[in-house]
């Protein structure tokens, strides 16, 4: 005779067994993602809702011809803005002029932090005062406190 087999021992497992209700639920069925998804919905059928023929976009009658020159520059300019918006920013030329920028800055910053700028000023003050960089400041000022008033001389 086949001897019995033993009895199957219950499994627990602590993760399937400790489920909370939050969990349970996917995480689109949540309220405020059903909130969100309505939202935009909503948003998307009154803007299609409120739309307008395309031949309003192309009428010819909409078009006129600006009343001066700088009417025209403030259309072209305007138009030169949007083009650039959309050229740097749909295109790769947005990251070509980061690049270049980060790099630029690179470059600045290794000159300062290396340049040696001890040899680059004067050690005589009186040659500073009468030549340099500034010295029509110092030679004006003392030109203006040596005139007298204009009241004095009328």
């Amino acid at each position: 005779m086949a001897s019995p087999s033993p009895p199957i021992l219950p499994i627990s497992n602590p993760q399937t067994t400790a489920v909370s209700t939050d969990q349970s639920q996917p995480p689109i069925a949540t309220p405020a993602f059903r909130a969100f998804v309505a939202r935009i919905s909503d948003t998307f059928r009154h803007g299609i809702a409120q739309r307008r023929p395309w031949s309003e976009l192309v009428d010819r009658s909409s078009f006129s011809r600006p009343d001066s020159l700088s009417d025209a520059l403030s259309r072209t300019l305007a138009g030169l803005s949007v083009l650039t918006v959309v050229v740097v920013f749909l295109t790769s030329v947005g990251s070509l002029l980061m690049s270049a920028l980060m790099l630029g800055l690179a470059i600045v910053s290794a000159h300062g932090a290396f340049r040696v700028p001890e040899d680059l000023f004067l050690d005589d003050q009186e040659g500073a005062s009468s030549t340099g960089f500034l010295s029509f400041l110092g030679g004006a000022a003392s030109n203006v406190a040596a005139t007298p008033p204009v009241a004095a001389r009328v």
